[in-house]
């Protein structure tokens, strides 16, 4: 295994949790069929990415900048990437980082504190220690377990909260294979997409992977490692819309509410393991977020991507440290948040094309382009990238 679990990481976070809760609570297991669909489509953009990685020994960004010939198209691109990545990460880290400690609050009630009339909360800080000794230890090894480790712990939190809820399989098999696109939830549907389909984990894969494997003959296990992961975190996502579809009142909005609508029903049990999931989920999401704008912005600067060199450090400690600031001090940084909505909404599409471009380009990859099969099906992730840009850029409007 290598750094598919810290993708499946990236992307289970807690907005991906409180997208499946609110999907599970108000449509059952009909939009199962939905996390079906875009596990398939991250496999086939996250193998890209990895074995652009594998093949290149190049970052994702780093590949933008140096085969962009055009400076204007160049200059245009890597503002758009440090803008959506770095600025985007670095407002959605306190949700991150908040989504870890609601985990927390949930299982050992409220942290928070006042000084000087302010009301701070201590579960944030807590958790924020405990990614910057994650990332500052500069070790990749060290990282890749202790996120394993907790993707594990995920897992067995939300399988286990699903199964304690005795779900009806006849019909999860009919959410899976009967898709329903409906006026009324197709807002939803985009979101579940969205959520999944990550664009700073394409950036995210490539880095890793290259550090992980050094010799083209080692891309099948690149591969394999890419499919067992995200199929795994697409069971995590279906088991939070199990749990969700179980809870019989609607006046649910985030997955602290769930986990405590599931106590009365099923135990104190599945209040514990849904809170656990969600401290995981928050937790390394917190530091994969601010790994991810080190990387794209070092590669696009021309920067060292060493996990130890001082430019690397000091881009993921800014991420970071934003994120525990807003985040104890319960500060939502509005406009930041929606200037970030609208740069991923522009990125998405504009990096799926990008990507497009140069996993079909023989002289970065050689004899590893593109299949015709790999090329039709990236046509219509570009469709859907291009719907999930335009619901990005109106939502934030």
């Amino acid at each position: 295994m290598g750094p598919g679990p810290l993708i499946a990481a990236a992307f289970i976070g807690p907005g991906t949790v409180t997208m499946c809760t609110l999907a599970g609570v108000e449509f059952g297991y009909a939009l199962l069929w939905v996390i079906g669909l875009s596990v398939f489509a991250t496999i086939l953009l996250q193998e890209m990415s990895a074995r652009l990685g594998v093949i290149s020994q190049k970052g994702l960004a780093q590949v933008i900048r140096t085969e962009i010939q055009h400076p204007i198209f160049k200059i245009l691109a890597i503002l758009l990437l440090i803008s959506s990545i770095l600025i985007g990460n670095a407002a959605y880290e306190a949700g991150n980082i908040s989504g870890a400690g609601l985990g927390v609050e949930t299982l050992f009630g409220s942290m928070e504190f006042t000084l000087f009339q302010h009301n701070f909360n201590f579960s944030a800080f807590v958790v924020g220690t405990m990614a910057f000794i994650a990332l500052y230890l500069g070790n990749y090894k060290v990282i890749e377990r202790f996120l394993i480790g907790l993707v594990v712990l995920m897992s067995i939190a939300f399988l286990s909260t699903a199964i304690i809820t005795k779900p009806d399989w006849s019909q999860i098999l009919a959410g899976l294979l009967k898709p329903a696109p409906r006026r009324d939830n197709i807002l939803t549907i985009l979101g579940l997409v969205g959520t999944t389909i990550v664009p700073y984990n394409l950036f995210l894969h490539a880095s890793l992977a290259k550090t992980k494997w050094k010799k083209k003959q080692q891309l099948k296990y690149a591969q394999r490692d890419t499919v067992i992961a995200i199929v795994l975190g697409g069971l995590i996502s279906m088991s939070i819309i199990i749990a969700a579809a179980a809870i019989p009142i609607n006046d649910i909005s985030s997955a602290s509410d769930l986990a405590l609508g599931l106590e009365p029903l099923f135990g104190e049990y599945a209040k514990f393991l849904l809170a656990t999931g969600l401290f995981a989920a928050g937790i390394t999401s917190a530091i994969t977020a601010p790994l991810a704008a080190a990387y794209v912005t070092c590669g696009c600067l021309g920067w060292s991507t060493e996990l130890k060199s001082k430019p690397f450090r000091a881009i993921w400690m800014l991420v970071l440290g934003i994120g525990v600031l807003f985040s104890v001090m319960d500060f939502k940084p509005i406009t930041v948040i929606k200037f970030a909505q609208i740069a991923n909404g522009l990125l998405l599409p504009i990096i799926v094309l990008l990507l497009f471009w140069i996993m079909n380009n023989s002289k970065i990859l050689g004899t590893y382009v593109n299949s015709k099969i790999q090329n039709i099906a990236l046509f219509f992730i570009v469709v859907l990238a291009i719907s999930l840009g335009l619901k990005g850029i109106f939502s934030a409007l």
